[in-house]
């Protein structure tokens, strides 16, 4: 059950409107269910509903107009809160609904339990799935009544009603989610056909630009870059910017004004201030400090996103939710370096994980410093990702920190969260699927000859025995042996790398453990290249320059050429299963 509170000075207004047709004559059969003292009038089931709305009224207002003439009216004093149960939610009695109408006045402060100056109300159905709750904010003893959090006491409450009705549980949060558009945002995006509200597209476009940036001036140039978007600083007095508003293009109101929106009213990380806190010493490194490593940025980004999990299974919780918050950033910046075919996948995983980059636990930023760098050292040179094989790679481990953020979130019990990562699961799963999909095919086609190939099944049976036989049916092992071969050609200790690869991430649990060995083995032997010439080549792909937003990273493709089988029915080893 979700509740839906407002305020108000009109109390006929609201009668009217509870026992009228509708704004869309979606009103069938308006009635009273419940009411402060069970004898209030009813105008659904009276021979004269006007009059007797008229009563009804003038019953609710009586202490409003006795604190009116002693000049002390609350400023809204009508209180509305609407109840609405889960579609699949079987059909309550009236008698059900009576008693939670109760239950939430008292709960909320309008009319406390066995409070006789508790304030005048009705409960009023006109639906099987809800109910409005109408009252007056004065009390018996003509004071305003105590109804402070009144949303966070009603829901908890029908919490409560949910485990004892046997109604369904509805996911809760922790008032950390970004503000949902209103009903006119809605209707006005289907009018002008769009997928999107106005406040959803803008805060995509905010944090994509956050996700690119190295500094806050930085932030709202970017931002003043992108298509359709309006930016407008708000500065001090002495000229520091101290926040920030943003609209779209066409979006305008009745007086053909833009419509703006602040940082803190697309989301609550969104603020001004915690992007500038956000931003802090995330510059990357320069082309001299570039030549020093031996890793490519996309190297880099992956090994800091493997490092998520673990950094989840500490007690450092605020560090946690930092490194949750980078990895919110890092797909954010995704569909900026992804082919045409997979961003629109990526966009909706990034908005479904930024859900889960929230909580009440505040992020400690400084502990994710290494994977915001290299997403910003990637944005600023996206041909490093080269044929595509990068992007696989780090949507491999992704997924696996998906999966750890659902973990960690829901031993914090943070629902909405829990349900954001699921979401997101999904929508990495189908994007890995479709990104590994040409990088495979293609190693597939170097697979070497059989007796090479049987060589790498012993070794495998040698290094991981009890996954070998998962490993060699997978459909993905020709790549495997692929993979195996050429750095056996470019002197690495494969056994070695296997090893390695086993140890740093188990295959108890994992679907397609040739697929995980490959981008394993790939990152070790990249990080296994002290060559100067690799070295030279990598600090080349990584150098700093402008951030990618607003164009289009291209891959080299290759020709995907059909994968030459050379697993035998019958290996050396045993039949195959």
């Amino acid at each position: 059950m979700i509740a839906k509170i407002s305020g108000g000075k009109d109390t006929a207004g609201l009668i009217r409107y509870l026992y009228g047709p509708g704004r869309a004559n979606e009103h069938t059969d308006p009635h009273l269910v419940a009411s402060f003292d069970g004898f209030a009038p009813d105008p659904g089931r009276a021979n004269t509903p006007v009059s007797t709305r008229r009563l009804l009224v003038a019953d609710l207002n009586l202490r409003v107009n006795q604190a009116r003439r002693l000049g002390r009216t609350p400023k809204q004093q009508v209180w509305h809160c609407s109840i609405r149960a889960a579609g699949e939610d079987r059909h309550l009695s009236d008698t059900e609904w009576a008693d939670i109408a109760r239950r939430i006045v008292a709960a909320t402060g309008i009319a406390p339990e066995d409070d006789a100056d508790g304030c005048r109300w009705v409960a009023v159905r006109h639906a099987d799935d809800h109910i409005h709750i109408a009252a007056t904010t004065v009390r018996g003893d003509l004071r305003p009544a105590r109804h402070w959090n009144d949303y966070l006491t009603a829901d908890s409450e029908l919490a409560a009603i949910e485990k004892e009705y046997s109604l369904r549980r509805v996911i809760r949060g922790d008032r950390t989610a970004a503000k949902r558009p209103t009903r006119a945002e809605v209707e006005q995006s289907h009018r002008a056909n769009q997928p999107a509200t106005a406040r959803e597209r803008l805060r995509c476009a905010v944090r994509t630009a956050v996700a690119a940036s190295t500094s806050a001036e930085e932030f709202l140039g970017l931002l003043g870059d992108a298509d359709g978007v309006l930016v407008e600083a708000q500065c001090f007095p002495s000229g520091d910017v101290r926040g920030y508003k943003v609209a779209l293009e066409g979006d305008t109101n009745a007086a053909g004004q833009p419509i703006w929106f602040s940082g803190s009213k697309l989301a609550p990380d969104l603020s001004f201030p915690k992007i500038r806190a956000r931003l802090t010493n995330v510059t990357p490194l320069s082309l001299g400090q570039q030549k020093h490593l031996r890793r490519a940025p996309w190297h880099r980004a992956a090994d800091a996103a493997e490092r998520i999990p673990h950094h989840l299974d500490q007690t450092d919780d605020r560090a946690a939710q930092a490194h949750l918050a980078a990895f919110g950033e890092a797909l954010d910046a995704l569909p900026l370096l992804a082919p045409q075919a997979l961003r629109p996948q990526l966009r909706r995983a990034a908005t479904a994980f930024e859900r889960a980059t929230r909580s009440r636990i505040r992020a400690e930023d400084h502990h994710a410093l290494a994977l915001r760098r290299a997403v910003r050292t990637m944005l600023r040179d996206p041909a490093s990702a080269g044929d595509g094989a990068a992007l696989a790679m780090f949507l491999d481990i992704a997924v696996l920190v998906a999966i750890a953020a659902t973990r960690w979130h829901q031993l914090h019990c943070h629902d909405q969260q829990v349900a954001a990562t699921r979401q997101t699961l999904r929508h990495l799963e189908t994007c890995y699927a479709q990104a590994a999909a040409a990088p495979l095919t293609d190693l597939a086609s170097r697979c070497p000859d059989q007796r090479t190939v049987n060589r790498q099944i012993r070794r495998i049976r040698r290094v991981v025995p009890e996954h070998a036989d998962r490993v060699v049916e997978d459909d993905a092992f020709n790549a495997l042996a692929a993979t195996l071969a050429q750095a056996e050609a470019t002197g690495h200790d494969t056994e070695r790398a296997l090893q390695q690869a086993i140890e740093q991430r188990p295959l108890d649990d994992v679907r397609y453990p040739a697929q995980v060995l490959i981008w394993r083995l790939q990152r070790l032997n990249a990080g296994a290249d002290t060559s100067s010439p690799a070295r030279a080549a990598q600090a080349h792909g990584s150098a700093p320059g402008t951030p990618v937003l607003g164009r289009n990273a291209r891959y080299p493709s290759k020709a995907a050429t059909p994968a030459t089988t050379h697993k035998a029915t019958t290996r050396p080893d045993g039949p195959r299963r």
